[in-house]
């Protein structure tokens, strides 16, 4: 069986690219990751995200463990199965949902205590019971469960819960167990705190884990913030490992954590802006609903492969919006996805060449110029 293992192939400043290897296939390096919440990337046929270039999924913890269930899901044959996707499924811990959606959440050192926000039931949320969830699931990569502050937060706070979280990786590593071919990931806590961080890493690395993710961060604090936490917290991470930035992002997010030695991503903004008539191009966003389309020809993106762009015009989309079609979520989803995985693939061709700073500049320069004006 081949073993989960990572290897770095070439660097360009701190950004890297390389390749994981799972028993379930490769994952080329930066990787974004699409979202695939309750075992589904929304509007999209897995068959369909493959082709996108995608090489891994992300699954939600919290929402399959409660609809259809850990145990439902293990009973079917596991989430590869179920979903129909035969390759690498990244799982999250579920501490973030049950930080955001969750209602009447109660937190101590156990764990946590929550209602559903599907029916209300009581659940409670374990490391030692997100390990288990995550192994019913069958994840190639498992995160450890962590806990996740409300911001704004102070520092106390930030650190109170940074220390809990590490306190929980270690209960994860144990629970976890040995697993040959399946991945164990620490998060690293801390706010924008570089103490915090130094020491959430330090406590990480003393553990030991597979791949290590930068958690924390894209929760509102700004892309300065963000960015300013990337500039040093990537650099307290074993180099020889994965690094994973959760729940980022946008194009621009995307580039600045890859210049900053992030290897793995992932964000529902690609699909959701799909269902929302927005397209992300490498000119920047666009609004299909804009009357502006309605007599426009043209495809989103005139330099784009993907079939939104061979096969229909601006006009089509816009109608198919305006009309409430379901095919308009469908071909505004697989253009986004196909985005990303272009930006990522020419991420890891420029910096395999070493020609990353020209790659970024004519990226931004593009999204300075603006959409091209209507005809």
């Amino acid at each position: 069986m081949t073993q989960f293992s990572f290897s770095l192939s070439a660097t360009d400043g701190t950004a890297r690219t390389g390749v994981i290897s799972t028993p379930r296939g490769e994952i080329r390096t930066p990787a974004f990751m699409p979202v695939g919440t309750a075992a589904t990337v929304k509007a999209m046929m897995p068959e369909s995200v493959r082709a996108t270039g995608a090489d891994i999924l992300l699954g939600n913890t919290y929402h399959l463990m409660l609809r259809p269930t850990a145990e439902r899901i293990a009973r079917l044959g596991g989430l590869h199965k179920f979903m129909n996707w035969e390759r690498p499924i990244l799982t999250d811990s579920g501490g973030f949902q049950v930080m955001s959606l969750a209602s009447l959440r109660k937190l101590t050192e156990e764990g946590v205590t929550f209602s559903s926000h599907i029916d209300g039931s009581k659940h409670h949320l374990t490391p030692e019971r997100s390990m288990e969830i995550q192994k019913l699931l069958g994840s190639d990569i498992v995160m450890a469960f962590d806990e996740c502050p409300a911001l704004p937060a102070t520092d106390a706070e930030v650190a109170k819960s940074m220390r809990l979280s590490m306190r929980w990786a270690q209960r994860s590593r144990d629970a976890f167990g040995d697993r040959p071919g399946h991945a164990l990931f620490g998060i690293m806590q801390g706010g924008v705190t570089r103490e915090l961080r130094e020491e959430s890493a330090a406590a990480l690395t003393q553990i030991g884990f597979d791949g290590y993710a930068v958690g924390g961060l894209a929760v509102g604090e700004g892309q300065e913030a963000m960015f300013s936490v990337l500039d040093y917290a990537p650099g307290f991470l074993p180099k020889d490992k994965p690094r994973y930035l959760m729940g980022v992002g946008k194009p621009d997010d995307i580039v600045g954590a890859v210049e900053r030695g992030i290897d793995m991503m992932d964000c529902v903004l690609p699909s959701r802006s799909g269902r929302t008539g927005q397209a992300w191009t490498r000119r920047g966003q666009i609004n299909i609903k804009n009357a502006r389309h309605q007599d426009d020809p043209r495809p989103l993106d005139e330099a784009c492969t993907c079939p939104a762009c061979r096969n229909y015009s601006r006009a089509y989309l816009h109608h198919v919006f305006r009309s409430q079609e379901m095919i308009s979520g469908m071909l505004l989803t697989w253009h986004n996805l196909h985005y990303y995985q272009e930006l990522m693939q020419g991420l890891r061709d420029a910096i395999a060449a070493g020609t990353l700073s020209a790659f970024v500049a004519d990226f931004h320069a593009k999204r300075a110029e603006g959409d091209i004006d209507p005809l």
